[in-house]
């Protein structure tokens, strides 16, 4: 009798709680909104700068963000976020695989595909796999694709067989440049004046085009790969130029580049405006069908699942436009400009030259240097109004849903120097092309309580794990053993995931080139001796060099962060430095030489080698010998090798 009326109670107990769990399960996926921005340096933030120095303005000068200031009051900041490739291309390629550059084999902006047997899912794949729908809107830049051949045809049937747009990697996905501005969405649009061939800027063929609020629309030249601009085309530029204010990077090779001007179109109606409108759009159609701004039938988010959502903003990428009533706001602030001496550079290792030719503005007018910071912080407090409006409505969107939610704003996919090393650009191994911020905030404050700050190391390949935990996937199992980076609840919550250093590599502009950074010490080298792509049958083919050669052909840089914070002096071949530079060169080396290098023919289906004599060797700790680091004291003039 008891065991049949247990049997009958749990059954009776069983329809009544049931329902409820199973609603309880369905909706303990929060939806997840991943915001990033682009060459977005985190002292634009009033908030983070408030955490780091205890002041609000940046060390140039004023900043706005009321936006970011109170996102960070209701959940965490990591002010010690960084990327893994000061680039686009290769920083989010790491960030949607979860992976180093050195163990996905993309270090520039190779065409990744999935066709190759070391290949795995990406980030919104496995999210895919979790049950999410998945979006990516405005900037993708990932280069992650899941078939080798892609060409525009293939893209553009694939589209036609779904009315929604269909990427291989998202659900939904709608580039601001593929989509957006190809349609006559925009503001003021470049072809490039430059393109890379050979790890080389070569000029080309480009123009400009000018959308006009009033529906105008004006093309002109930009620049001719054969031969100089005709006078009626300089004249033309020129007008345009005086017109918006356009200040140009004149003093580098790439003279086309927009370091500042006031935008075209209003605020409202910019291209990361369009983005913004866009992401609203595809909320508020939830479970139907609408059309594009420029008039594409798509499908809205589907309501039957937790939603997944890249936002991708352009700014405050050049070109570095602010809408007129944000330029206005910072017109007659006052800003320092970077301390910068020509004598810095005596120091500096030939790959790290190349870096600053290319990059250069140490030569321009300082009232023009005053112009590129003034507009590209006005841009950075336009982009905070905006990010405004697309929380608000990702709040709204997922209070309808009865859904807990997620924010994880990426401060940046890299950073961007206003003359700090004598450039106004990334790609470098100094902090400002490294160091972002990562907000998370989320409607479980028990999980993400308000206002924590976290000062730990965080790297851009944490993102994976943190989303797959947050849509209830075990990071810790087989399947995810490729993941290099760590969930950020875990950092929040775990001392023992506590990093000794970050690191990375690319090759752009310079060649390859790996960094490392810790508390106290900055290192970049060279790893390859060579600077073009991975080409069969060539990879990792005398993967030693960089451990074996003469230390002076591996361009070593070192900065003692104790003594010269700003990373003014490169004391890696000073006397008193290079028993610490060697040391960090074994370190740095066999991590990203030997501990599972990937290098990817990309061009074929699965051409690919690894490189594991030094397994194990990324172990996250540091353990200089204290004999061969040196002593900082008030005279700290390290003493140049008589080499």
């Amino acid at each position: 009798m008891k065991t049949i009326f247990g049997t009958c109670l749990a059954s009776l107990l069983a329809l009544v709680i049931s329902p409820l769990s199973f609603a309880e399960q369905e909706n303990s996926q929060p939806n997840i909104l991943w915001i990033v921005t682009d060459d977005h340096r985190p002292d634009s933030i009033r908030a983070y700068n408030q955490a780091m120095t205890g002041q609000s303005e940046s060390p140039l000068g004023y900043v706005s963000s009321p936006v970011t200031d109170k996102l960070i009051a209701e959940g965490v900041l990591f002010t010690q976020a960084y990327n893994q490739s000061p680039a686009c291309g290769p920083s989010r390629a790491s960030m949607h695989t979860g992976r180093y550059p050195f163990r996905s084999g993309k270090y520039a902006w190779e065409a990744m595909h999935q066709e190759v047997d070391i290949s795995r899912p990406t980030l919104s794949q496995t999210m895919r796999e979790a049950g999410y729908g998945t979006a990516l809107i405005g900037k993708s830049h990932h280069g992650v694709s899941k078939f080798r051949q892609n060409s525009p045809e293939d893209i553009q049937q694939r589209r036609e067989n779904n009315k929604t747009l269909r990427s291989d990697i998202f659900d939904f996905e709608l580039d601001f440049s593929r989509d957006l501005e190809r349609n006559g969405i925009g503001d003021l649009v470049s072809t490039g004046a430059y393109g890379l061939k050979d790890g080389v800027l070569l000029r080309k063929d480009s123009t400009e085009t000018i959308f006009y609020p009033t529906g105008e629309v004006k093309e002109y030249v930009l620049t001719k790969e054969d031969r100089l601009l005709t006078e009626e085309e300089t004249a033309i530029k020129a007008e345009v130029e005086k017109e918006f204010d356009i200040l140009r990077a004149y003093t580098r090779i790439n003279t086309g580049l927009i370091l500042g001007g006031e935008n075209p179109r209003p605020a409202g109606e910019t291209i990361d405006a369009s983005i913004v409108k866009e992401f609203k759009n595809h909320l508020s159609h939830a479970g139907k069908s609408y059309k594009t701004l420029w008039g594409k039938e798509v499908e809205g988010a589907n309501n039957d699942k937790p939603l997944f959502v890249n936002l991708g903003f352009h700014l405050p990428h050049t070109p570095v436009l602010p809408p007129k009533k944000f330029r206005d706001q910072f017109k007659n602030k006052k800003y320092k400009i970077p301390a910068f001496d020509t004598e810095e550079l005596s120091t500096w290792p030939g790959q790290l030259l190349q870096t600053y030719n290319e990059s250069k503005t140490d030569a321009m007018k300082d009232n023009e240097k005053l112009q590129a910071i003034r507009d590209y912080y006005a841009f950075t407090a336009y982009g905070d109004a905006l990010i405004g409006e697309a929380v608000e409505a990702f709040k709204e969107y997922s209070e309808k849903q009865e859904r807990e939610w997620l924010i994880v704003y990426t401060v940046g996919d890299h950073g961007w120097h206003l003359g700090e090393q004598g450039i106004m650009a990334k790609f470098g191994p100094w902090k400002q092309s490294l160091n972002g911020a990562v907000i998370v905030v989320s409607s479980d404050k028990k999980s993400w309580p308000a206002g924590k700050i976290i000062d730990e190391f965080v790297e851009y390949v944490d993102f994976a794990p943190t989303f797959f935990s947050a849509a209830g996937e075990d990071v810790e199992k087989p399947e995810y053993e490729y993941l290099d980076g760590l969930d950020l609840a875990e950092v929040l919550n775990d001392s023992n995931t506590e990093r000794d250093y970050i690191l990375g590599e690319m090759n752009l502009v310079h060649g390859h080139r790996a960094f490392m950074r810790t508390k106290h010490f900055a290192f970049s080298m060279r790893t390859r001796n060579r600077r073009t792509i991975a080409a069969s049958p060539s990879l990792n083919d005398n993967v030693l060099w960089a451990l074996e050669t003469d230390p002076m052909n591996v361009d070593l840089a070192l900065y003692d962060l104790r003594a010269d914070p700003l990373e003014r002096k490169n004391v890696a071949y000073t006397q008193e430095y290079l028993p610490l530079s060697l040391w960090f060169r074994e370190k740095l080396g066999k991590i990203v030489l030997g501990d599972g290098r990937a290098e990817v023919d990309w061009s074929k289906a699965n051409s690919y080698n690894i490189s594991r004599f030094a397994g194990g060797a990324d172990d996250k700790k540091i353990d200089i010998p204290a004999e061969i680091i040196p002593e900082v004291n008030e005279n700290w003039n390290p003493r140049p090798l008589n080499y």
